[in-house]
């Protein structure tokens, strides 16, 4: 990378020690245009008669995540209003900014994102400067100095919030325009090689699961002559799923893994240094962060996951993830799941099956958290091949699933390089050289 420990003298600054020859400026004085920080739409514009399935896509704090669009769940205005509400659309370069709950989220806007809507909950920074690299801004608000300033900076209401004022005078460090290109050609490189990843990741899983429905929802694994079974006449036999291939069985769900409970981690504080992240709903979705609580890590070694553990959210939001952020503690309404009889692929794809279901369940409780219960692991059903059919599916998934794990495992690796990164290149304490200095 060709970077250096800084030898250039710092001073002191409202954002910390710098070096003497960057400057730092707040966010409107970089760009005095009117309207460089804008709030999004409030539901005062639009309501709830303006939403389509069709349209032009909202987003909403959930809907960013790590600077990227999670588009999941994404609300969508439609046509005609949005052509209303044009001076909210985005387009390339702009910085959307979370400014509620989970302050400080943020997404560098991309060509791919152009002509969509920021909400309310969000806040667009827009800035015109030859001298600045929008990106640059970008990175240092995803910075741990900027996230503990925007901490300490947020209003005092039941929710933390950020409003235009607050972020429209919050200063950034600004070395030079060759040295911010420089410093984000670093970040960003490691950022497309983490993306990369995940879009290759998400290959692997519908690969793995176009072959399971193939070999157990469609029974099409290939007999002994190799033709597809069930349409090439293969022998079907009643079940209480209906028909299933002759020699198979049906099981329910919590027979062929062991589905375990986390703990009530407050009860288990951290102790001196020694500790593990406590692994909630919100790291199976971002990740150990800097606010992720802390737990002892003298708890019980059944109660502690590791990379390529599987995780089943089965209260709020439910999700089936495979781990792979490291050790942590499994706090409750989380599910460990696993298995010493079948492989981890099948009691995966077999929970991720039935999570549609699963999810309609919890909709349907009136307390404040959806979730399920013991019983509906035991009502749900799944199908059992012979050991024979079953080590020849395993041969195919299992592969497919220890590839996605390590490289999701080399994604969160990148990542902490990156976050490791980010604050010493923000800060100048690593410099990048430049051309003839």
């Amino acid at each position: 990378m060709g970077l250096k420990m800084v030898t250039e003298k710092v001073k002191d600054t409202e954002i910390g020690f710098i070096p003497e020859s960057w400057d730092y400026l707040s966010i409107k004085t970089i760009d005095p245009f009117k309207g460089t920080v804008q709030t999004g739409p409030f539901g005062s514009i639009l309501h709830s008669y303006d939403y389509a399935n069709e349209g032009v896509p909202l987003l909403l704090v959930k809907n960013i995540v790590e600077g990227r669009v999670v588009e999941e769940g994404i609300p969508r205005v439609n046509f005609e209003k949005a052509n209303e509400l044009k001076k909210f659309w985005l387009r390339e370069g702009d910085i959307v900014f979370t400014r509620v709950g989970a302050v400080g989220r943020t997404l560098y806007v991309t060509k791919e994102y152009e002509g969509w809507m920021f909400s309310g909950q969000t806040l667009r920074v827009r800035i015109n400067n030859p001298h600045v690299n929008n990106k640059f801004v970008e990175f240092y608000f995803r910075s741990p100095q900027y996230q503990s300033l925007s901490e300490s900076t947020s209003l005092g209401s039941t929710r933390a919030s950020i409003n235009t004022s607050i972020l429209a005078n919050t200063n950034i460090p600004l070395p030079s325009k060759e040295e911010q290109d420089k410093i984000v050609e670093i970040l960003l490189s490691i950022d497309q090689k983490i993306q990369i990843n995940q879009k290759m990741n998400q290959t692997l899983e519908e690969i793995g699961q176009a072959i399971f429905k193939h070999w157990f929802v469609h029974f099409e694994f290939p007999n002994e002559e190799g033709k597809p079974y069930k349409s090439s006449g293969g022998e079907m036999v009643d079940s209480e799923l209906g028909e299933i291939p002759k020699g198979w069985e049906v099981q329910s769900l919590d027979k062929i893994a062991d589905y375990l409970n986390g703990l009530a981690l407050q009860k288990f504080p951290q102790e001196n240094d020694d500790y593990l992240p406590v692994i909630k709903i919100r790291e199976l979705k971002q990740g150990v962060t800097s606010s992720t609580d802390k737990a002892s890590a003298k708890i019980d070694s059944n109660y502690i996951i590791d990379n390529g553990d599987v995780i089943f959210s089965w209260s709020g939001s439910l999700e089936v993830v495979l781990w792979c952020g490291g050790k942590g503690a499994l706090n409750q309404h989380l599910f460990k799941v696993t298995s010493e009889e079948y492989p981890k692929w099948f009691y995966y794809y077999w929970t991720k099956h039935h999570l549609k279901s699963f999810r309609e369940i919890a909709a349907d409780k009136t307390t404040t958290m959806g979730h399920i219960k013991r019983k509906d692991l035991s009502e749900a059903l799944v199908i059992i091949p012979p050991e024979e059919e079953l080590s020849k599916v395993d041969a195919i998934i299992n592969p497919i699933i220890e590839f996605l794990i390590n490289n999701e495992i080399g994604s969160c690796n990148l990542s902490k390089i990156r976050d490791s990164l980010l604050p010493k290149l923000m800060s100048g304490k690593i410099r990048v050289p430049l051309e003839g200095k």
